[in-house]
Order: C-alpha cells, then structure tokens, then sequence
C-alpha cells in the first residue's frame, strides 16, 4: 500500500500526522523501495489496525 493509500483508508489522516507516528513507531511497518517511497504490506496495515483495536 502507499502512503496516500493509507491515509485515504485512515479517513484521510494527514501525511504529517503518519511521519509523526512513524517517528514515534506507532505506524505500521513499512519498508522503503528504491526510489524512497514507502509501502506497506496489507497484512501489516491489516494488523496494526487490529492491534489497535485490541488496545483500545
């Protein structure tokens, strides 16, 4: 998944809002690919979310 692919799934969470999280590793694992843009795996997205869920 890229990056505005999560943000518009989030409910349109801000870019800034997601790179703060990733600083404090709140976000969903993600990796880096060539270029420098970042993906997530769906199933980690689909994880962190549920983790999330449980924590609440």
């Amino acid at each position: 998944m890229t990056v505005a692919e999560i943000l518009t799934e989030l409910r349109d969470v801000s870019r800034r809002t997601f790179y703060r999280w990733r600083e404090l590793g709140q976000a969903p694992t993600a990796f880096k690919l060539p270029n420098g843009e970042l993906r997530v795996w769906r199933s980690d997205y689909d994880a962190w979310l549920r983790d999330l869920e449980e924590a609440a």
